[in-house]
């Protein structure tokens, strides 16, 4: 079995947060022989990660989709049994169906673009499915471009990237001062499957229209490794996550919130608890939000200047407004559906620019084909639309108060309202019914104005501005989706092995 190797230098490490990211890394140090404990603020693990049950229907109500399981086929393989012993993962066929304000609809099938171009020309014509097939063919190129370098390893600085001996090549595939959007634009002239490219930079709260152009390399990953769901739900590789790291003999503490990472001559030596409780260790990785890492748990460090001020400029992710119904009854919606407005731009422009909740927005419904996840007779749907982030002071301009009262019923009874235009019926089969908010994210998760993803990728040098795993503080290293490489659940899993790596690496140096 191809284990982690043993640490020649076991240590007493500290996890502060037991998201994905959290508990991955977790498990890997506990695998190589650390001493490793878990301190998460919440009264379950996962972070965002949840299949929540509410009275006979189960609904995702983070990640709802599974591309590249094989970042956790190999974080289990290496840290103990196969994934499959715990967890059946299934594809999901067909991907995507994507429906536009006219009635034209799209389907995607799962892992093939052979059928994905063949569906596009149906539904199409032949040049939209050759224009396709062209910008398929730039996004792989992208990901070979970008995965070793910029994605599985630790974030490079920008003059690492001039020095490579393939430099200029690179530039001009990864095209870095250009958007997702100026790009996929030399490829397509298609409106609808400009709205299906736009879409992608929603996968990192992100404005097509800034984001750069290599988040193009999201739609090549998902065609190529497809897109799978867990038995059961998304959630339950967050407590698949939880038994192995207990397994492992790491202690997971629960409802226990940090309240500050105490240092010593430039370096982390304990977290202080909010019950006052001093806890020392040799190492700390914080599966924060890195924004509260730099600006709360290190206030005055003044070693974190840099990190601070760039989280400062970077502009925060997107959120979302998320519709929990139990409906009676079966029907056509498959699995992943998304119904497209007519002026997508002005998603974007609600969000980014108004800040304030998209009057005609994409619509995205998860209706897992699951008897785990439906009972018999019913479906369980969770309904996301993307959304400003919550702010109550109105003087910052970079929010909307989402604790207005009225507000959040308002708004969805309006998301009905479009949603049974487009031909849904909803209301007369509705059985429960539950509303997230952007407030509710902030509230549950600690997530700075609920921001799904820290930071989004807007702008071309988002990336260098992401918090780095190696943190400023020595023995301090930050993981998940608001550090480097991303959020998503490949991102946040992958981002857990870069951190254990260089923890390794360190303890070698």
């Amino acid at each position: 079995m191809n284990n982690h190797r043993l640490t020649t230098k076991p240590k007493k490490i500290v996890v502060i947060g037991a998201g994905i990211a959290g508990l991955a890394s977790a498990a890997r140090l506990a695998k190589r022989g650390h001493n490793v404990s878990v301190f998460e603020a919440s009264s379950r693990t996962g972070g965002k990660c949840r299949t929540e049950k509410i009275d006979r229907f189960s609904f995702d109500t983070g990640p709802s989709l599974l591309t590249l399981p094989a970042v956790y086929r190999d974080l289990f393989l290496k840290t103990g049994k196969r994934i499959e012993h715990r967890l059946q993962i299934n594809p999901v066929d067909p991907a995507f169906e994507y429906i536009f304000h006219d009635g034209t609809v799209i389907t995607f099938p799962n892992l093939s673009r052979r059928k994905t171009i063949d569906a596009i020309g149906n539904s199409l014509g032949d040049e939209a499915a050759a224009e396709w097939n062209a910008l398929m063919g730039r996004a792989e190129k992208m990901w070979d471009v970008s995965r070793n370098d910029f994605i599985e390893s630790e974030m490079p600085s920008i003059f690492s990237f001039l020095t490579r001996k393939s430099f200029l090549s690179d530039i001009r595939v990864i095209a870095p001062y250009a958007s997702l959007r100026k790009v996929s634009r030399k490829y397509i002239s298609n409106p609808y499957l400009q709205k299906i490219v736009d879409r992608y930079a929603t996968y990192t709260g992100s404005d097509p229209r800034e984001v750069p152009a290599v988040l193009l390399s999201i739609a090549f990953v998902e065609e190529a490794f497809g897109a799978w769901h867990i038995a059961g739900g998304i959630g339950s590789l967050s407590v698949a996550l939880e038994e192995r790291v207990r397994h492992l003999g790491s202690e997971i503490h629960l409802s226990t919130p940090v309240s500050k990472i105490l240092t010593r001559a430039g370096r982390a030596y304990a977290i202080k608890l909010e019950s006052g409780e001093v806890i020392e260790a040799d190492i700390i990785v914080a599966n924060a939000d890195a924004y509260l890492v730099y600006h709360q748990l290190l206030a005055n460090e003044r070693a974190t200047r840099k990190p601070q001020k760039d989280l400062k400029r970077a502009v925060p992710s997107l959120s979302g407004f998320t519709l929990l119904l139990g409906l009676r009854g079966k029907s056509a919606v498959k699995h992943h559906t998304v119904y497209f407005p007519e002026n997508y731009d002005d998603e974007f422009d609600s969000i980014f620019h108004r800040s304030e909740p998209v009057k005609d927005p994409a619509i995205y419904i998860c209706n897992p084909q699951d008897p785990e996840i439906s009972p018999e007779g019913f479906e369980s749907w969770t309904v996301l639309i993307n959304a400003p982030r919550h702010s109550s002071d109105q003087k910052l301009q970079s929010g909307f108060n989402w604790e207005t009262p009225g507000v959040k019923e308002r708004y969805a009874e309006h998301i009905i309202d479009l949603m049974e235009d487009k031909g849904l019926d909803v209301r007369s089969r509705l059985e429960y019914f539950a509303i997230r908010t952007p407030l509710d994210l902030e509230r549950d998760h600690l997530s700075p104005g609920g921001s799904i993803y820290g930071s989004s990728s807007n702008g071309a040098r988002s990336a260098f501005l992401r918090a780095k795993n190696r943190s400023p503080i020595k023995g301090l290293y930050c993981v998940g989706g608001s550090a480097h490489p991303g959020g998503g659940l490949p991102l946040v899993g992958m981002s857990a092995e870069i951190t254990v790596e260089a923890i390794e690496n360190s303890l070698s140096e």
